[in-house]
């Protein structure tokens, strides 16, 4: 005799937890789509072209203000909540002089900037013009009316790969840091050839041209000057000496 199947009871409280769950859910979405509405499209949020505050600046010295108003062009009588900030932090980054930039909103209708610029490390010229070049290889207008007094680095060419003038670039500071306080009188290194680097040395108001090798700048230098009186007076009329042996300092007719 067969058994009868009976049939399974309906879960109420289980449909009530999904009912439930799906009502909370489409009601938090609605909240949210009203809550974006609102903030994209109310007056109270939108940033000002008239005032000068709408937008605020951080850290901008030698960047291009110009630029970097122009790269909120499109943000302005706009909701701020409307301003795309990864791509407007994209755009900072790709102007001369930014090394790194944050942008953020301020409560109700503000954006703030920061900016962290790019620090020079050294003069270089080039057929284009006399421009700055800062530790990563990154060449920069100087501007307008800024003054610095950086040393010359030689041997950075138009034509060289991004990797060749960071190579340049890592022997003018590893002479920099070798060299410490003493790098005051320097005023040009010629770092064509890393295995050999030239400094231009001011010293008694004459101009030395030295060669270096590739290793203790500094030593070799502070031997240089504890010589001075004594190769003044054997060579007076010399410009050029060799500083890579140890033990002697040559002089190069």
């Amino acid at each position: 005799m067969a058994r009868e199947t009976k049939p399974k009871r309906l879960n109420w409280r289980l449909v009530l937890a999904v009912t439930t769950l799906a009502v909370v859910t489409a009601s938090t979405a609605i909240a949210a789509f009203r809550v974006r509405r609102f903030v994209i499209s109310d007056a109270q949020f939108r940033l000002s072209r008239d005032r000068r505050d709408s937008l605020v600046l951080e850290g901008v010295k030698y960047a291009s203000r110009a630029k970097i108003l122009r790269a909120f062009a499109p943000d302005f009588n706009r909701s701020v909540f409307a301003a795309p900030l990864a791509a407007r932090r994209r755009q900072l980054l790709a102007i001369d002089w930014v090394d790194d930039a944050s942008v953020s909103r301020i409560w109700p209708d503000k954006l703030q900037v920061r900016i962290r610029e790019r620090q020079p490390v050294a003069f270089v010229s080039l057929p284009s013009g006399v421009l700055l070049i800062d530790a990563h290889a990154v060449l920069l207008d100087p501007p307008p009316q800024a003054q610095f007094a950086y040393p010359v680095l030689s041997g950075v060419r138009e034509t060289d790969t991004p990797l060749e003038r960071r190579e340049r670039v890592r022997t003018f500071l590893r002479v920099q840091d070798d060299m410490g306080y003493l790098m005051k009188d320097i005023s040009e290194v010629d770092a064509t050839d890393p295995d050999n680097v030239r400094v231009v040395a001011q010293v008694g108001n004459r101009a030395f041209h030295l060669l270096m090798g590739d290793t203790n700048f500094g030593r070799r230098y502070q031997n240089f000057l504890n010589h001075y009186s004594e190769i003044q007076k054997h060579s007076p009329a010399v410009r050029i000496f060799d500083l890579r042996l140890e033990d002697r300092i040559t002089a190069k007719e």
